[in-house]
């Protein structure tokens, strides 16, 4: 469900439950609006109130912490890549088999990560293999160093390699499941629903009332929506910039 389906449903679901409950105040025989009614109306709306704002502001903050610590993995990504090119040219003339053969898995990477955008813009970039990593490692590992110099260079290589595969796996495991978030979501838009319909039983509709019923609406769907974003930090309106990406494509491309 894309992010700006939710802000749609998030913005419906209030809207129909103050649509119905202007239809049905209308309709209701006077004691089931008497005081007393009015009175367990208004806890039963409070609670459910308290409960979407609990349940959003943990959204917002879990998103946030999700989307700050992948933005902070793939920095460390990319400057290992920096690293690696580095050390393999230090290396020598013989690693730039192996470094054009890096550059190829990188631009697959980040293609994956930032599908809207296009990093190979002479040749479509190539489709990532399951083994492309483990077969950089097999090359690297290959090399016959003539000196201390050139097996001090091979072994850090071979460790980076090792720390980008495990933060690309850290990164991979960390991907929220779209199953349990929409749950959240569904219980959200029928608490919302339920609360706007509450509303609406409690006071005569006029433009004033309906205004400000629209406008808390929007203030619960622009959360929603902000979740949704949030947890899809490479795609959409919040999405990580692909600026450092870029540059360290451009840099190993010298």
């Amino acid at each position: 469900m894309t992010p700006a389906t939710i802000f749609i449903l998030a913005l419906l679901c209030p809207l129909a439950g103050t649509a119905i409950g202007i239809a049905f105040r209308s309709r209701l025989p006077a004691h089931h609006l008497s005081r007393d009614a009015i009175d367990v109306i208004k806890l039963a709306t409070g609670l459910m109130a308290t409960l979407v704002a609990l349940i959003l502001s943990l959204l917002i903050s879990s998103a946030n912490s999700y989307r700050i610590t992948l933005e902070a993995e793939s920095k460390q990504i990319l400057t290992n890549i920096i690293q690696l090119d580095q050390y393999l040219q230090a290396y020598g003339p013989e690693t730039r088999e192996i470094r054009t053969q890096a550059r190829r898995l990188i631009v697959s990477g980040v293609q994956a990560r930032w599908p809207t955008e296009n990093f190979a813009p002479s040749k479509p970039a190539p489709k990532a293999s399951q083994h492309q990593l483990v077969d950089l490692q097999r090359g690297i590992a290959m090399l016959e160093p003539t000196d201390a110099a050139q097996k001090w260079f091979q072994s850090q290589a071979l460790q980076i390699t090792s720390s980008i595969y495990s933060l690309h796996r850290l990164m991979l495991k960390q991907e929220p499941e779209g199953t349990p978030l929409l749950m959240v979501f569904v219980l959200v838009f029928l608490t919302t629903f339920a609360i706007f319909g509450s509303f609406s039983l409690l006071v005569q509709p006029n433009l004033t009332v309906i205004t400000a019923l629209t406008m808390a609406a929007l203030a619960i769907a622009g959360a929603t929506l902000l979740v949704a974003e949030l947890n899809s930090p490479f795609q959409g309106l919040l999405q990580i910039p692909s600026t450092a990406a870029r540059a360290v494509l451009d840099a190993l491309g010298h």
